[in-house]
C-alpha cells in the first residue's frame, strides 16, 4: 500500500507541476464560467465548481505533503553526507532536524554569535593590513 501511494503521489505531484496541468485547470474554469448562462447561474452550477475544487484541493494536500517529505528527507541525507565528508564541517550537525524549534533557535543564535565574532576578527585583520 505504501509503495502504491508513493508511486501515485510522485506522479501526481510531478503532473500537477507541469504547465499542461495549469492549462487544463484554466480550461475547466473557462468552460464552467461559459456554461453559467446555460444553467441560469444556479446554485447547482456554483456547487459543481466549489465541490470539485474542494475535493481536488483536499487530496492534493496529502500528495504534495508526501512529495515534500520525500524531498526534505533526500536533501537532509545529502547534507548529512556533505557534513560527514567535509574536512572542516562538524559532525554534530548531522541529525539536527530532529531538534525542537526552541533548540534550533538556540543553535541558530549561537552560530550567529560565532559568525559575528568571525566578522569582527576579519575586520580587525583588514584594519591591520591597511595600516601597513
Amino acid at each position: 500500500m505504501n509503495q502504491f501511494f508513493e508511486r501515485i503521489s510522485a506522479r501526481v505531484a510531478f503532473a500537477a507541476g507541469q504547465p499542461q496541468a495549469f492549462i487544463v485547470a484554466s480550461l475547466v474554469i473557462i468552460v464552467w464560467a461559459l456554461s453559467g448562462p446555460l444553467f441560469h447561474w444556479s446554485d447547482t452550477w456554483q456547487l459543481v465548481i466549489n465541490t470539485g475544487t474542494t475535493i481536488i484541493t483536499f487530496l492534493m494536500v496529502f500528495l504534495i505533503q508526501n512529495a515534500q517529505n520525500r524531498d526534505g528527507s533526500a536533501i537532509q541525507a545529502k547534507l548529512d553526507e556533505l557534513i560527514r565528508a567535509g574536512g572542516k564541517a562538524r559532525n554534530e550537525f548531522i541529525g539536527i532536524e530532529h531538534l525542537t524549534a526552541s533548540e534550533l533557535m538556540l543553535l541558530t543564535a549561537r552560530l550567529e554569535e560565532l559568525a559575528g565574532d568571525t566578522r569582527a576578527h576579519q575586520r580587525s585583520i583588514e584594519q591591520l593590513i591597511r595600516r601597513r
